[in-house]
């Protein structure tokens, strides 16, 4: 059954890169928050109104689980028994992976259990958006309370706007209770970091909009030529997604994070370079990182960790990747994708590790994006067919070709400039840049012309910030849909 790669019929009208979000939603929504008396209240009607306007009735589902959750947790902290408290965790955790079980795999278990001679009703129920994501915090939510980390929220409203919240109700990050706990409690009169907020914002559109969208044409042409498909648009296409992929979610993140900070909250980062990795180990430090140490703390410590010999931290990471695939969707290509990583995983541990730490940098640069790229045709591809098919294409010298007219027009020049841009900010240069032109190269730090210099970069920067968000926004003014790839998940 291959992954519905399409953006469904049912799809937001307003997503963070969108007109209708930048210039109507949010200046109305930041001004009602910020003249209002009791900010959660706001902050939970926003939310609603900003999911409800994507998925309409789909809200009654979430409310449901939130009221359950709410419920349950609050029970949970007053019981004493722990066999009660087990209990009561146990079916708070079976209800949302139930809920999270139904919509989003139910169809994809009939259909190989049909497949292997059974006659089970397949169902076809539209994905809600953000489910992953917000079944992840119900259950981090719940277990903190559990393993008293966190003290039961008795707020309904605070609980509530928590999980709504919409700047990471969709598409993370995954924001544990503890990290916000004393924020949705705080007197936020002051305005927070509002200008820190729009410049995280404004880096993320153009993150999303500059590079992702503008590669993604690309990508898709390359994973839908078939037979067609020639060794050089392959290796483009593979590039291309590897771009689109990372600038489009962490473009989401670094939105969301900038909303967070508009809106008096501290939202964790998500992406830290990861393809500056030197080790598949160090990717997984450095990609989606909500994610990764979701499943360490909730899943691969609580079963042993490495703690328990070998055997068993071999088990306990091929399930920790296993479960990584799967969460991403409901197909065999997530499956092998997360196997795959994982297998690096424990290769790197027992004994690859050691030689790329003797080895020149390059060498564990090389390796790590090798890798990384192969792992995204995997994750791209249709089904594991086409992912095979694809990667056949890319290491047999036989199909080296000029490519073919179609893949020379999608060259263009806001193509080939989104490409060398992906590939330079991919890794720390932004960094590394800002990081120079801050030092003062001739002058004492306290001289005038330190001063002078600093407030330059700064004009620099901002001039900067200007420009990408106008470029951004003319962009967006001709487009009508620009979804985020990890709206599907």
């Amino acid at each position: 059954m291959a992954p519905n790669r399409k953006w469904s019929a049912r799809r937001p009208k307003m997503v963070f890169s969108s007109i209708i979000f930048i210039f109507y939603f949010l200046p109305i929504f930041l001004l009602g928050y910020y003249l209002s008396g009791w900010r959660p209240a706001v902050l939970l009607a926003g939310s609603v109104a900003f999911y409800v306007w994507g998925e309409g009735p789909y809200i009654f589902l979430l409310a449901a689980l939130i009221a359950a959750n709410y419920a349950g947790s609050r029970v949970l902290a007053g019981a004493e028994s722990q066999g009660r408290r087990r209990a009561i965790l146990t079916g708070l955790i079976v209800l949302d992976l139930g809920v999270l079980g139904v919509f989003k795999y139910a169809g994809f278990l009939a259909h190989n259990l049909n497949a292997l001679g059974l006659h089970l009703p397949e169902l076809k129920l539209a994905l809600p958006l953000g489910i992953s994501f917000f079944t992840f915090q119900l259950i981090s939510y719940v277990a903190d309370v559990y393993w008293r980390r966190v003290a039961v929220e008795p707020s309904l409203t605070r609980f509530a706007a928590y999980i709504l919240m919409f700047p990471h109700l969709i598409a993370g990050p995954i924001v544990r209770f503890a990290n916000i706990a004393e924020e949705l409690h705080a007197d936020r009169r002051k305005s927070g970091r509002i200008g820190l907020g729009f410049q995280y914002f404004i880096v993320g559109l153009c993150q999303k909009v500059l590079v992702a969208n503008s590669v993604a044409p690309l990508a898709d042409h390359a994973f839908g030529l078939g037979g067609a498909l020639d060794q050089a648009t392959a290796w483009l296409g593979a590039l291309a997604y590897a771009l689109q992929i990372y600038f489009d979610f962490c473009g989401y993140s670094n939105m969301a994070i900038g909303l967070a900070f508009m809106l008096g909250f501290t939202f964790p980062k998500n992406f830290d370079h990861p393809y500056a990795s030197r080790s598949i180990t160090e990717f997984w430090r450095r990609w989606h990182i909500s994610l990764s140490s979701w499943f360490r703390d909730y899943v691969y410590i609580p079963l042993g960790g490495n703690r328990a010999g070998s055997a068993k931290t071999v088990r306990n990471l091929l399930v920790v990747f296993l479960l990584t695939g799967v969460w991403h969707g409901a197909a065999w290509t997530f499956v092998v994708w997360g196997l795959y990583h994982g297998a690096f995983l424990l290769i790197e541990r027992f004994g690859l590790a050691r030689l790329l730490a003797l080895a020149p940098r390059f060498v564990g640069h090389a390796y790590a994006l090798l890798v990384v790229l192969v792992g995204w045709v995997l994750f791209r591809a249709d089904t594991l067919p086409h992912a095979l098919d694809y990667l056949a294409v890319m290491a047999n010298p036989a199909t080296a070709a000029a490519p073919p007219i179609s893949t020379r027009i999608l060259l263009n020049a806001q193509t080939l400039a989104a490409l060398a841009a992906g590939m330079v900010f991919a890794v720390p240069t932004l960094p590394w840049l800002l990081e120079r032109l801050r030092t003062p190269r001739l002058a004492p730090a306290h001289t005038l012309e330190a001063r002078l210099d600093t407030q330059g970069v700064h004009v620099l920067a901002t001039a900067a910030l200007i420009l990408g968000l106008l470029l951004s926004i003319a962009l967006l003014a001709g487009t009508t849909l620009n979804p985020f790839l990890y709206f599907r998940f």
